[in-house]
């Protein structure tokens, strides 16, 4: 679906995006992840048609995006900061989406009204919260219907009920229309639950990119604990990580965690316990722990 070649981006001297490869398949849900800086919201941009690259690609179903209409048309974008005309409503917004997407579904605009009871759709939408203004932002971009929603902090500002209400919308209308879905989120607790695939990205590349459950097997953290001190690990295993609290050693190893099991007991611990790591933690020890306080997420 995205398609994303060799994209360089420079801004005044610096490298926004250097040389990023990615791959959005079809029908998927792929979480954008990274730390501050790293360029999510530059590659976004591109994937947009906001920005045109230095060089590269930026393909959607095989066209290039800058300066396409005909591809705009079949994507929704919800960023960060949503900008709504000064002046509209909810119902002026649903009239404007309606006349630039041809398939915009009005029978699903006043279904979907349930679903947010809190909209007093009347009103001057600049004149509601932040989270009002991202329900509104959904309620719109769902009715477009589009092949592609792409969402940058889509869920930031609102409260815990309706966060759930959103994501359960989205991942009801991946489930029937096959809509496949680009996020960039710091919630990376909630990515986990709707992430089908992981892009993690830092210094303008995309670092490693690969389904959620390879992603998972990918590292493996395991607590043991033996009579003595513990014995060297053998051969073959990389150690990523060691904390020790008493006789109790988190370890965070490299590989999937059958193989780390299996090399963990040839040391004949006294207690052994494979833990599953959260997409938190991984994200983490994919970037090597830089600048991040690693202690604060093991225990």
């Amino acid at each position: 679906m995205i398609q994303i070649t060799d994209v360089v981006k420079d801004f005044d001297g610096f490298r926004a995006l250097d040389h990023l490869n990615m791959h959005v398949e079809k029908g998927a849900i792929y979480g954008l992840v990274g730390p501050n800086g790293a360029g999510k919201s530059t590659i976004i941009r591109h994937i947009t048609g906001a920005y045109r690259q230095d060089a590269g690609e930026v393909k959607i179903d095989g066209q290039e995006v800058f300066e396409n209409p005909a591809v705009k048309g079949t994507f929704a974008y919800i960023p960060d900061d949503v900008f709504y005309f000064m002046q509209a409503n909810t119902i002026d917004m649903m009239k404007f989406y309606r006349g630039i997407y041809p398939g915009f579904d009005r029978e699903l605009f006043d279904k979907l009204a349930d679903c947010f009871p809190a909209v007093n759709v009347r009103r001057n939408i600049r004149s509601l919260s932040k989270g009002m203004q991202k329900q509104v932002a959904f309620w719109l971009a769902i009715c477009c219907k589009p092949k592609l929603l792409i969402l940058d902090e889509p869920v930031d500002g609102l409260d815990p009920v309706m966060r759930r209400q959103i994501w359960s919308i989205l991942m009801s209308d991946v489930a029937e229309h096959g809509t496949t879905v680009l996020v960039s989120s710091h919630n990376l607790r909630e990515l986990e639950d709707v992430c089908d695939h992981v892009g993690i990205m830092n210094e303008g590349k995309i670092l490693i990119e690969k389904s959620l459950s390879d992603l998972q097997g990918s590292v493996t953290k395991v607590q043991a604990a033996f009579a003595g001190d513990m014995p060297a690990l053998p051969e073959g295993i990389e150690l990523l990580h060691k904390a020790t609290t008493g006789r109790v050693h988190t370890l965070i190893l490299k590989g999937e965690p059958q193989r780390a099991k299996a090399a963990m007991e040839q040391m004949q611990p006294l207690l052994l316990d494979v833990l599953p790591l959260t997409l938190e933690e991984i994200f983490i020890y994919e970037l090597g722990g830089v600048d991040y306080a690693v202690k604060d997420f093991l225990f």
